[in-house]
């Protein structure tokens, strides 16, 4: 392999394009598979394609691929939804490097906490059972039985709910004075999207370092936190008095995700609890 890798992101969109940035100032070859390329900075080389088409796209690259990272978002929030855009897709992007003759060192396939039941609190680690009953669960463990079967050694990010700019729906609920139960409490988990990206960069530099992967990481913040703790502490800093009109929400699913094997590789959150990560985007206001 060469002193600097070359890395195939396939669905370069915001977590997508963050990783690329960061590898490419770190002197990687990094192309970046969207149909809208035009969203694409000048570090991140573009090919313009559709992991919902059936052609490869013209502008696949010739030579060899180091890396590759499927980075899909389902744009329909159903199960053809999903199933398009992380098994059909995944599928694609497969039969593409083989009819090219690619072999990546590394497949890292960016998943989802959601294939995760336990909703009682638990803490969540790699190995607890990921047997979700939800459609999206379901699909998104078998796209991740794909990457693992592909023949390229793989591993699973399981990311947790991502935030950070352009990504602030709950900012906007509690400024609508969103209200939660506290009884008992709902454990969200949650990554700032540049840690997000910060861990599949620290996973592939370890990798091409010669450092040996599991076939799984959760990608979590430090503190896995009570969504009415986090309401509480938004209101505060948003001077929020007031509560909406209507019932308690209630968000269905709690559990505690576990970020120690992430770790031992040397990485570590930017933003270690959604205090940094939001007072990070109210700064910026």
């Amino acid at each position: 392999m060469s002193t600097c890798p070359s890395l195939m992101i396939a669905g370069c969109g915001d977590v997508g394009t963050r990783l690329g940035l960061r590898l490419a100032t770190a002197g990687w070859t990094v192309y970046g598979l969207r149909r809208a390329v035009e969203k694409l900075p000048a570090q991140i080389l573009a090919v313009a394609g559709d992991l919902q088409g059936d052609g490869c796209p013209p502008g696949w690259p010739a030579g060899g691929l180091d890396y590759l990272v499927y980075c899909a978002a389902a744009t329909e929030r159903d199960e053809a939804g999903y199933r398009a855009a992380y098994v059909d897709g995944l599928r694609r992007v497969l039969g593409w490097l083989a009819q090219h003759g690619q072999r990546p060192k590394r497949l890292l396939f960016v998943s989802s906490s959601s294939v995760y039941a336990q909703q009682d609190g638990e803490w969540i680690d790699e190995g607890s059972p990921a047997e979700a009953a939800s459609f999206s669960g379901r699909v998104m463990r078998e796209a991740e039985q794909l990457a693992l079967a592909s023949g390229i050694a793989a591993s699973l990010v399981r990311l947790t709910g991502i935030y950070g700019p352009g990504r602030e729906w709950l900012l906007n609920q509690v400024r609508q004075g969103y209200r939660v139960a506290s009884e008992p409490p709902l454990y969200g988990n949650r990554i700032h999207v540049d840690d997000a990206a910060g861990l599949l960069a620290s996973l592939l530099q370890a990798d091409a370092r010669g450092l040996e992967l599991a076939d799984c990481y959760i990608g979590v913040d430090d503190e896995p936190a009570p969504l009415h703790e986090v309401v509480a502490w938004l209101r505060g800093q948003l001077g929020v008095s007031h509560w909406a009109e209507q019932s308690t929400v209630r968000r269905s699913g709690s559990k505690r995700c576990s970020n120690a094997r992430a770790r031992t590789l040397g990485w570590a959150p930017e933003y270690p609890s959604y205090r940094e990560g939001y007072g990070a985007i109210l700064a910026e206001r």
